[in-house]
């Protein structure tokens, strides 16, 4: 049995990435971390370099969360070369696999413009499907953002009533 993760070192994406481990543990499962990488340009001489940098974020995503330790599960980490939510469906197809992916903060244009992963694969995907929301914390520090991008007065009070 697997529990895949897509990552991508966010916010949200650590989010999913710590969820998972958790599902990992209470499964007896392996962890397997999955980041999806794409060629930028058209330049295919370059694509040696561009997965070698893929490699090494995917360790810097995986230390960054769990340290030294590691997660308390057996741990696979994987790269490949496509579109996040086609790459995270074709790595889980086993049927006793579980995919967790997080979910992000897109609104408005940026909806639009940027499919969602975890829609493609609560579609697609071929094992059941864990998506992850972003942290409570997460989702106000973006609505600080928001408020910093319009020029609003921000009361420090309000980020003392965010429990995570």
């Amino acid at each position: 049995m697997r529990v895949v993760v897509g990552v991508s070192g966010t916010p949200h994406g650590a989010t999913a990435l710590h969820r998972a481990a958790d599902e990992a543990r209470v499964r007896g499962a392996d962890l397997w971390a999955v980041l999806a990488w794409k060629l930028p340009g058209h330049d295919p001489d370059r694509r040696e370099t561009w997965r070698s940098t893929a490699v090494a974020r995917l360790r810097e995503i995986l230390d960054e969360a769990f340290g030294p330790a590691g997660p308390g599960v057996p741990l696979a980490g994987l790269t490949a070369l496509g579109s996040p939510g086609p790459v995270l469906v074709d790595v889980a197809q086993a049927p006793d696999d579980i995919l967790v992916v997080g979910t992000g903060t897109h609104r408005g244009l940026r909806r639009m413009l940027a499919p969602s992963t975890a829609r493609y694969c609560l579609t697609r995907a071929a094992c059941p499907v864990l998506v992850v929301p972003p942290s409570p914390l997460e989702a106000a520090l973006e609505a600080v953002r928001r408020r910093n991008a319009r020029g609003l007065p921000l009361d420090a009070r309000e980020l003392g009533a965010v429990r995570p």
